[in-house]
């Protein structure tokens, strides 16, 4: 018999969904719960089946409604995850899962909440529980300052054994988080997971054996940790949303049939996690042709009554790009 520990690993492909919703001016994210023995959320996965479906879009589709009972609406092939986080330990000869990870949207609609209490594996969570320094909104998030800058920029000027220090650290730094006068780019969340992983300040990381990990003895939690590479796949996602936001309609997968611009702007400020000036924003919504009025109001906003909108399809075939170009901050 020949030496098993050489033989081929067999690999499994599973599809991974983040799946997004808003409410409240937040966003959601469906995570799976009850699925994992370390008791970590994770996003909802299963297996592609060949047989039984045709694409792995399909297949996504298929279990989805099967295991939350939603309808998925907007769905986008995000990219293939089978690195780090996907093997539990050297020898283990289960098969490798390669995950095959998507971003959907979908609404929030009591239909799809009374789904969801039916179905006990699943629930949605606000997404700023596993990345709060995204959340810019209300200014410099406050972890940041009290827990991962100082950290990082110790990171950055340490020299590792036997290594050359690494001019590129510090720079990186600098361009990810916005220090020094650069620009701060929301689209970049995976970029700044991975340099926090890379420097060992992320739950993942230790679980990983990074050696950086070891290195730390009174690191916080930094946002929950999920299970396998799940918070890599869910800072793909946010980072492809934020982006698409611009230059995609895709936020009105998110929004009800008919709704306000304040409604709209705090959608948009939800994802993209920074704060936009109302007067700029308004008049950037409506100079894009992506909304019209509905020539109806609503009463329910506090104060007086508030023009409805709605998503002009036909801006679809009017241009190739109809997103909402949001400027900077405000």
């Amino acid at each position: 018999m020949g030496d098993l520990s050489h033989a081929p690993m067999p690999v499994e492909i599973g599809l991974t969904a983040a799946i997004v919703a808003t409410r409240d001016d937040m966003p959601f994210i469906l995570v799976a719960r009850g699925r994992s023995p370390e008791g970590l959320a994770a996003l909802p996965a299963g297996p592609f089946d060949p047989l039984a479906h045709r694409t792995f879009e399909i297949g996504l589709r298929t279990w989805v409604a099967e295991q939350t009972g939603m309808r998925l609406g907007y769905v986008e092939q995000l990219y293939t995850f089978g690195d780090r986080g996907r093997h539990a330990r050297l020898g283990d000869r289960d098969p490798h899962v390669v995950s095959v990870g998507y971003l959907a949207l979908t609404r929030m609609t009591q239909g799809a909440e009374a789904a969801l209490q039916s179905a006990a594996e699943a629930g949605f969570r606000p997404w700023y529980d596993f990345f709060p320094w995204e959340d810019a909104r209300a200014g410099v998030p406050a972890v940041l300052n009290s827990a991962i800058l100082p950290r990082l920029g110790e990171w950055a000027a340490s020299q590792p054994k036997g290594v050359a220090r690494d001019p590129q650290r510090r720079e990186r730094l600098r361009f990810l988080f916005g220090l020094d006068g650069a620009h701060f780019d929301e689209e970049k969340v995976l970029d700044r997971y991975e340099l926090m992983y890379e420097a060992g300040l992320v739950e993942e990381a230790r679980r990983d054996g990074r050696e950086a990990a070891r290195a730390w003895i009174d690191i916080p939690p930094l946002g929950e940790a999920m299970r396998f590479d799940h918070r890599r796949i869910l800072a793909t996602a946010m980072g492809r949303l934020r982006a698409k936001l611009k230059y995609r309609p895709v936020i009105f997968e998110l929004m009800p049939e008919s709704f306000t611009l304040t409604e709209l702007q705090r959608t948009v400020e939800a994802i993209s996690g920074r704060h936009l000036h109302k007067q700029n924003f308004r008049r950037l919504a409506e100079m894009s042709a992506v909304v019209e009025p509905t020539g109806e109001v609503t009463p329910h906003t506090g104060g007086r009554p508030a023009a409805l909108f709605r998503f002009r399809h036909e801006v679809l075939r009017e241009r190739p790009a109809p997103g909402l170009r949001v400027g900077a901050r405000g």
